[in-house]
């Protein structure tokens, strides 16, 4: 098998390089190996023409942990890797929170939670028809007790978006939980639903690439396992 162009070793020194924002570091490195497959084995996304419009786009809802994706962004050359050493200065463009007029590879301005699967949902519904391009968006379990989720779970279920990926990461942060699973919150509202876990390469790319026919599509990752050493 061909070595991952994002080997996980060369992401986790990058992501050491980010200080400033300790409190928020679980909430980083939860997402990091869903990040690491994402840009390596399924999104189609290319540094050297960050605004193409066919591109796949990748919204990171959970905005107020985005050392990974930066140290994501940085290993696929969308931006320089010493741009992690100097986060939140006055003169840097990587803040605690991700900006999209700032930083090359990053679709909204995200930080405060329940906004990026609405705002998923619109690039769907205006992508539709017009491009090849798929919408992945990454959330955090407890952050689906926003209800503004709850709306958008249903809209493009009705809508049918299959250009829409929610991948809800899942490290039991949640304090109400729901019936049956989170997975089955989606399924209700017509969505295609997978669950997965974080300890093979493999398995997690093969669940972020699987897309429905007529109907988004959500993967749910426990992250609460250790993961195995990558495939």
């Amino acid at each position: 098998m061909t070595t991952p162009a994002l080997a996980p070793d060369r992401v986790r020194d990058l992501v050491a390089r980010v200080t400033g924002d300790e409190k928020h570091d679980p909430s980083a490195h939860s997402t990091l190996d869903v990040v690491r497959v994402l840009y390596d084995r399924v999104l189609h996304v290319d540094p050297d023409r960050p605004d193409d419009p066919d591109r796949d786009r990748f919204v990171l809802s959970k905005g107020h942990g985005p050392a990974s994706t930066y140290a994501v962004l940085a290993a696929r050359g969308f931006f320089p890797a010493a741009w992690l050493d100097d986060v939140a200065s006055w003169s840097s463009r990587l803040g605690h929170h991700p900006d999209r007029t700032l930083v090359p590879g990053i679709e909204i301005g995200s930080g405060s939670l329940g906004h990026g699967l609405p705002l998923a949902v619109g690039m769907a519904i205006g992508l539709r028809g017009r491009s090849p391009a798929r919408v992945v968006v990454l959330v955090g379990d407890a952050e689906l007790d926003e209800g503004s989720n709850a709306e958008a779970i249903q809209v493009a279920g009705r809508f049918g978006l299959a250009n829409l990926t929610c991948v809800v990461v899942d490290n039991r942060s949640d304090d109400l939980g729901w019936p049956g699973g989170i997975a089955a919150r989606f399924a209700l509202e017509g969505w295609t639903t997978t669950d997965v876990d974080n300890r093979s390469d493999d398995r997690l790319a093969a669940a972020l690439n699987r897309r429905g026919a007529d109907r988004p599509t959500a993967v749910v990752v426990d992250t609460t396992r250790a993961p195995e050493a990558a495939a």
